[in-house]
């Protein structure tokens, strides 16, 4: 989901036929921008985006195995590194308000 701009305005059949932009407006303004994200759950991708980012730099861009199956152990393999880095240095912090 990509957020609409601040200066958003609705569509002309916002009020008969709204689509789906026009609901998140909608939400938006009910709710305000931090409530729309936590509505639709908008974090979700960038905790996506940022884990195959930290894999990439740790682990590589690209797999060295040539079978499938190997591919997969090796793939396997760097999660669970992924996994266990994360855990032992995952900060613990709090929004400031």
């Amino acid at each position: 989901i990509i957020p609409p701009r601040s200066t958003a305005v609705p569509s002309n059949s916002a009020e008969t036929a709204p689509t789906q932009r026009d609901r998140h407006l909608q939400m938006i303004q009910a709710r305000g921008r931090r409530g729309w994200q936590k509505a639709v759950n908008y974090g979700w991708r960038s905790l996506g985006e940022v884990a195959m980012m930290r894999y990439k730099t740790l682990i590589g861009r690209r797999l060295h195995a040539r079978t499938l199956s190997m591919q997969k152990a090796e793939a396997a393999v760097g999660c669970k590194v992924i996994n266990i880095m994360t855990s032992l240095g995952m900060p613990v912090s709090q929004r400031l308000v």
